[in-house]
């Protein structure tokens, strides 16, 4: 087969896959993880991603009257934050029902069951009716997902006018000198970690890749933007380690 007929490829960490198979490697490397999802971040990021999702919930500003999507939301870190704060019913969502059984049993256990409602779903189609949330949120997931225009797209379309989207993702260093201490724990001693800890190393290696590849900063912005959100913005957390992307649909 020449290379004009070759199949579109997309980045799975390093590799070019073609686009059919990024989505059942992202969904094995979750399934891999899920026991150990909590454990892992706080391994990729050293335990500083709890005081990022302080920051996040601060900006999602819950309300009573306010529902949020909590998009790719897994074990319910943020949707928990979200009600804890006093925030209006929550949808969780994750493409993956193995993540979806963790945050189901952790939501039993911390008496959140009443207010959170679960959903199976792919972020970028989502089987829900236009204009019908306050807020979407997506935190550590968005790199993850294979058509991430199409996503915001999604979030856009099923936010009420009004409503917000906020997005938490490991994002560009902006320290040069700590650029190679970064690097050594992401890439050497990361997968060790996961080999250790988890019993896995390729997964663990997968994720640290995927952070190097997703968009910078000001890339998302831009993406957010021609999404047809409106007052973008981009706020760093750890000089730029993560990053808070959020805009308004108006």
């Amino acid at each position: 087969m020449s290379s004009d007929n070759a199949p579109p490829t997309t980045d799975f960490g390093f590799r070019a896959v073609p686009v059919a198979e990024k989505k059942p490697l992202v969904r094995a490397v979750f399934e891999s993880v899920a026991p150990k999802y909590d454990l892992m971040n706080d391994l990729m990021s050293l335990g500083i991603h709890r005081a990022w999702k302080r920051v996040f919930l601060t900006t999602l500003a819950p309300r009573r009257n306010r529902r949020l999507l909590d998009l790719a939301g897994g074990t319910g870190d943020i949707s928990f934050g979200w009600l804890g704060a006093g925030g209006g019913p929550v949808l969780l969502s994750d493409i993956n029902p193995a993540m979806l059984e963790i945050g189901r049993d952790r939501a039993i256990g911390r008496g959140f069951a009443r207010d959170l409602a679960f959903l199976v779903a792919d972020a970028e189609r989502l089987p829900l009716p236009d204009s019908c949330v306050d807020v979407v949120s997506i935190a550590f997931g968005l790199r993850n997902c294979t058509d991430k225009a199409a996503v915001l797209a999604e979030a856009r379309r099923v936010l009420r006018p009004g409503g917000r989207f906020c997005c938490l993702e490991f994002s560009r260093l902006r320290l040069d000198a700590l650029r190679p201490l970064y690097d050594a724990w992401s890439f050497r001693v990361l997968p060790r970690l996961g080999r250790m800890v988890a019993g896995d190393a390729e997964s663990y290696r997968y994720l640290a890749e995927s952070i190097r590849t997703f968009p910078d900063q000001e890339t998302l912005a831009g993406m957010l933007r021609a999404a047809g959100f409106a007052r973008v913005q981009a706020r760093d957390l750890s000089g730029g380690i993560a990053a808070i992307h959020s805009g308004w649909r108006l």
